[in-house]
């Protein structure tokens, strides 16, 4: 018997699929015994149903399903004939399978129908097939091929099948038209309010015509105006009903679908534990792992993006946090230590932490590393409050480890944590006090297929903001603005925050002011204050219309890197709307000089910040002393590689705002390094441009195909085209 609830479900309704599967290919197999590709999927079938027992414990089940499979495997390469009598034997095999399976489920054997004659032992069926086939008249009686699902419970009862499983592929598909749905949804809202305004105009109007018309027309009555509305207001009417209807549906039917999305955070805790034991004995360490809301459920995609960041959070805390026993005794900690997965649902998201009682972070090192990979100088390091200096943990190849080990000191983990939580819309916040452990929190959106947006206009468009990244909004007047140390700021609960434009930061032409904006207030502006992670900015745009509920797509090859911007959508209004990245725009503004962060009064600026770097590869040496003279004039720090193979080699040793590589190379070319860099999830929001004298569109095809972002034909290079694409796609 099965004690665990959801065990239990899982594992009748994938035995239950096995078995009809098994039934219904021995009945194929006996039409047609010489075909292959039947056997191996039989076998399979048989495998998989073996593998399920065997992780259950069902040592029953797993005996009966080890005696088929090895009868298939058998007959599947050859080394015994398949007569009519030993599919018999197979047959007969499925049913005492079956029967096995069903006292599992039930907890004691089912009632079978009239006796019959006993179905040979699975020895002696595999006796039967690697001996000479047996007298016909030795053969068994036909197994029933009714699968389980079709058999009532009980008299009377009627069919049900209780359980559907559904392709996650169909899940998805159905998700997104949902999201369509809800955008449709939108637009008859706006079409109502189009209809309304149209309405009060024409009752405006038909009073003007009535007062002026009376006395021309000696108190004669025109019905023509009066039937029109009477028919506008019941179309208005009708409208309503109809999007109300709409609305409510919509509703319903996203609740539903996302509610079959609904996975339990325990299907990815379960995988830490022994995972987490074996990390701590290959360690020579101690630790225990407290696991905390793996009841709580989530959309699947969260489970999938989430599962790899937490890995490499556990395994961080065990190679870096954890100390060995008997430092630990030293320390007067406990011998063994402890990690603590824990989660918490809040209205809008979920919180994932990763807390261990380990070592905590050395900030002495990070700054160390920080000033020798050239992220900072180290009057900027000085001047940076812990928050943010922990922050840099997440930086692409960053790790304080002093050697490399089968866990850790590549500098990946943490970028891919990194990368994952900010596709998911997420943001990670970082506590740690020296001696006494690091917790690491992961903060993500409940629903991951629509997104609320604000809605912020600059230069005469709409830009869209994901409101869970939004911490306030108001206007202010130009005179609220002041400059803190040579930088825009504005004060926020008597705090001054760094401030920035929008169309700063989006590099958008001069076109209108804000007091030109329709519905703009003159003087004032719209300042949103965005919040990631403990930093803050606020941003200054024209005009706050509204907020609004969208469907995001994501930017297709060879847009899939585009700084600041996350997505497009749709909106109610039909209008193609820009959805911009909070982290983004936070770099950006960093890079712009503007401090991200709560600013205490009298911070000094730092000095510049470093540069941006570009790997450059091209086996020419001429050319690639033209690209870097060009690449360095631009603003930007090289370090070049002579081919893909190197290329790869100098990845691994710091972190790259963006590769530049020519196509024709020796050793491995640049599709071949591009489809690798692509492979590999730290390098999956890399930038990649690709820079070639192969100019046809099916080498365009190709080059896109294989990952890059752009594709720079060398017969048409122009320095400009280069740069401006790199401005373009690099996140400084």
């Amino acid at each position: 018997m099965i004690d665990d609830p959801e065990l239990f479900r899982l594992f009748k309704a994938e035995s239950e699929e096995h078995l009809a599967r098994l039934d219904d290919g021995l009945l194929r197999l006996e039409k047609t015994p010489a075909d292959q590709a039947l056997l191996e999927e039989l076998f399979r079938e048989s495998h998989s149903l073996k593998g399920a027992a065997r992780m259950l414990g069902l040592a029953r089940i797993e005996t009966a399903a080890h005696g088929l499979e090895s009868i298939l495997n058998a007959a599947r390469k050859g080394e015994a004939p398949l007569t009519p009598e030993t599919i018999e034997g197979m047959n007969a095999a499925l049913v005492d399978l079956r029967q096995r399976v069903q006292q599992a489920l039930c907890g004691e054997p089912q009632p079978t129908a009239p006796p019959q004659p006993p179905a040979p032992t699975l020895p002696a069926i595999e006796a039967s097939v690697a001996a000479a086939p047996p007298p016909a008249t030795a053969a068994p009686p036909p197994a029933p091929s009714v699968t389980p699902a079709a058999i009532p419970t009980a008299a009377g009862e009627a069919f049900r099948i209780e359980t559907v499983r559904v392709a996650t592929r169909k899940l998805d598909d159905l998700l997104t038209q949902v999201g369509e749905l809800s955008v449709i949804d939108g637009r008859a809202q706006h079409r109502l309010r189009l209809m309304e305004e149209l309405l009060e105009q024409w009752v405006a109007l038909e009073r003007r015509r009535r007062s002026v018309g009376r006395s021309a027309r000696h108190g004669a009555k025109d019905e023509a105006p009066l039937r029109f509305g009477g028919l506008l207001r019941q179309a208005r009417d009708a409208l309503f009903d109809d999007s109300a209807r709409l609305e409510s549906i919509v509703k319903l039917l996203d609740d539903q679908v996302c509610s079959m999305r609904l996975l339990p955070l325990s299907t990815v805790f379960a995988l830490f534990p022994r995972m987490l034991r074996d990390l701590a004995r290959a360690q020579g360490k101690e630790a225990e792992l407290e696991l905390e809301g793996g009841d709580i459920t989530v959309d699947k995609r969260i489970l999938e993006e989430m599962k790899d960041p937490l890995m490499h959070l556990m395994r961080n805390a065990i190679d870096h946090g954890i100390e060995a026993p008997a430092e630990r005794q030293r320390l007067g900690k406990p011998r063994g230590g402890t990690v603590r997965l824990r989660a918490l649902r809040g209205n809008a998201n979920v919180l994932l932490e990763v807390r261990d009682d380990g070592r905590g972070l050395d900030p002495a090192a990070i700054r160390q590393e920080a000033k020798k990979r050239g992220l900072h100088d180290e009057a900027t390091l000085a001047e940076m409050t812990a928050a943010q200096l922990q922050q840099l943990i997440f930086t692409p190849g960053f790790s304080t480890s002093t050697y490399v080990t089968e866990l850790s000191g590549r500098g990946v983990g943490l970028d891919v944590v990194r990368v994952n939580v900010e596709r998911m819309k997420g943001d990670i916040r970082v506590e740690s006090a020296a001696g006494q452990g690091l917790t690491v929190q992961l903060r993500l959106p409940l629903s991951v297929a629509a997104t609320r947006l604000l809605l912020a206009s600059a230069g005469g468009r709409l830009y869209g903001l994901p409101v869970e990244f939004v911490h306030t909004s108001r206007r202010v007047r130009e005179t609220d603005l002041f400059t803190l140390e040579g930088r825009l700021a504005v004060l926020l609960d008597g705090q001054p925050v760094i401030a920035a434009r929008l169309a700063d930061l989006l590099e958008l032409p001069v076109a209108k002011v804000a007091n030109e904006q329709p519905g703009a207030k003159p003087d004032t502006m719209a300042c949103i204050v965005l919040q990631v992670g403990d930093e803050r900015l606020g941003l200054l745009a024209d005009d706050l219309p509204a907020e609004e509920e969208v469907v995001p797509k994501p930017l297709g090859a060879p847009l899939q890197r585009v700084r600041n911007v996350a997505a497009l959508a749709m909106l109610g209004s039909g209008e193609i709307c820009v959805v911009l990245n909070p982290a983004d725009l936070l770099r950006s503004a960093h890079g712009a000089g503007a401090q991200v962060g709560n600013a205490p009064a009298g911070m000094q600026s730092g000095a510049t910040a470093a540069r941006p770097t570009i790997l450059l590869v091209e086996d020419s040496a001429l050319i690639r002393a033209m690209e870097q003279r060009i690449l360095e004039d631009g603003g930007y720090e090289v370090v070049t590689a002579v081919d893909g193979v190197d290329a790869l080699n100098t990845l691994g040793g710091r972190s790259f705002a963006a590769v530049v590589s020519d196509i024709m190379m020796p050793n491995m070319d640049g599709l071949a390094l591009t489809i690798r860099i692509r492979a590999e999830p730290r390098y999956r929001e890399l930038p990649v441009i690709l820079v070639t004298t192969l100019a046809s569109d099916e080498d365009k095809r190709r080059g896109l195909d294989a990952g890059a972002n752009a594709y720079i034909p060398k017969p048409s290079f122009d320095q400009r085209v280069l740069l401006d694409t790199l401005k373009r796609l690099v996140v400084t």
